[in-house]
């Protein structure tokens, strides 16, 4: 038993804020009575001067670009520029389980130190011809660098013009040796998720998709692409005469289990076709602003129904991995495309609304039966001073802030780690 004691406040969902004690028992949030506080082996949590909320929830990353940040010719270029920039400084490095592993452990470790307790993964670059053991060692080596650190890691086996066959070869294969048998692609302990996505249709041929799509049906696995970039927009009515939602939507890949990052260029007829199929959406500002890449319009997804989460992107073109840091700036941004947002909703978007769109809604909330996992956050220090909301101080008074603590179920026991 974990009590976490005389908390400022409590974000417990962006429409629930408490004052007082949350207590946690076998890396469960309980609403039980405090009777067990000092049974043997109860633990005690001083949270006097700090906000709690839940641990944050990286919707959409690239951890392999941690190993990539602030190449030349990488800052502030259109995407036709950094995507050829990029994939030549893979293909000099050599893309194998090595570098994947220091990669993983690099960013999710700049993650866990910045509240993040969940990160999706979206593993994009293969090397061509890898055969579907050698794609599954790669993965394994992602999955055990955020093993080691103790973070929860959603491992997205993703494409960029690969061969279809291979592909899926390779998907099977990864599901095989991370999740066997596992309902949806989520490991018994929660700690791993597998799931499955294109690049976007930029990249990946309609086979792609489909033979993708039938990996994820056939073992339950959340569909993950991006979409409405640059060139994706361009390179789709260039090549299909058509723009990437309606292909989506033709593929057979807009759905409840289906997650669409960045949408910068969407019309209003393409969100009422998101919301209608319950499609989820992520927004990842530190990518696409400085990149001057777009603005999703995030007010006006939220307003039709759709289920917003937040991600960074990756190295390559966010250099940080800072979630928080990122929440803020979409707050900042949001006037720009629509009307404001709320310091809450954000946050909510950086937790249950990433939780949602990889189907673990047992994550990004403190309510009775959620996953144990939270932060804590000092907001007693200079930074603070003056702040009237300590919740919404957190986005707009403390760009850099870390937390005091963060606490997630250990995957080698039932009670929580932090520091």
């Amino acid at each position: 038993m974990l009590t976490v004691r005389d908390a400022e406040l409590i974000l417990i969902d962006p429409e629930t804020v408490v004052e007082g004690d949350l207590r946690i028992r076998d890396g469960v949030v309980t609403a039980g009575p405090p009777d067990a506080l000092h049974a043997e082996g109860s633990e005690e949590l001083d949270a006097s001067g700090c906000v709690v909320t839940p641990g944050l929830v990286n919707a959409h990353h690239h951890l392999l670009q941690s190993a990539f940040r602030t190449l030349p010719g990488t800052r502030g270029v259109p995407m036709s520029d950094w995507l050829p920039t990029m994939a030549a400084a893979y293909l000099r490095a050599g893309v194998d389980p090595e570098l994947c592993a220091a990669a993983a452990a690099v960013g999710v470790a700049e993650g866990l130190l910045c509240g993040v307790t969940t990160v999706a993964d979206h593993q994009l670059t293969w090397p061509a011809g890898l055969a579907p053991a050698a794609s599954a060692d790669l993965a394994r080596a992602v999955a055990a660098s955020a093993a080691r650190l103790g973070s929860r890691l959603v491992f997205v086996r993703g494409s960029a013009r690969d061969d279809p066959q291979e592909a899926a070869a390779s998907a099977e294969a990864i599901v095989q040796a991370l999740v066997p048998g596992a309902a949806g692609g989520v490991s018994d302990d929660g700690m791993l998720q597998v799931a499955v996505g294109p690049a976007g249709v930029h990249s990946d041929v309609r086979e792609t998709f489909e033979l993708l799509g039938e990996v994820a049906a056939r073992h339950g696995l959340r569909r993950r692409t991006q979409a409405n970039e640059q060139v994706d927009v361009a390179i789709a009515e260039e090549r299909y005469g058509r723009r990437p939602i309606d292909l989506l939507d033709e593929w057979g890949w807009l759905g409840a289990d289906v997650t669409l990052a960045h949408l910068c260029g969407v019309t209003a007829d393409e969100i009422a076709r998101i919301a209608a199929t319950g499609t989820t959406a992520t927004h990842a500002p530190g990518c696409d602003l400085p990149m001057g890449w777009g603005v999703a319009p995030v007010a006006a997804l939220r307003a039709a129904g759709v289920a917003v989460g937040l991600g960074t992107s990756g190295g390559g073109s966010n250099d940080a991995g800072h979630l928080l840091a990122d929440a803020r700036l979409a707050m900042q941004v949001a006037p720009l495309v629509g009307p404001p947002l709320a310091a809450t909703d954000v946050l909510g978007m950086a937790t249950e609304g990433s939780a949602a769109g990889l189907g673990r809604h047992e994550l990004g909330h403190l309510r009775p039966g959620a996953a144990g996992d939270l932060c804590v956050w000092d907001v007693s220090g200079v930074a603070d001073a003056g702040v009237a909301d300590p919740i919404a101080g957190l986005l707009w008074a403390s760009p850099a802030a870390a937390p005091a603590m963060s606490s997630w179920p250990d995957a080698s026991s039932s009670a929580t780690t932090g520091w």
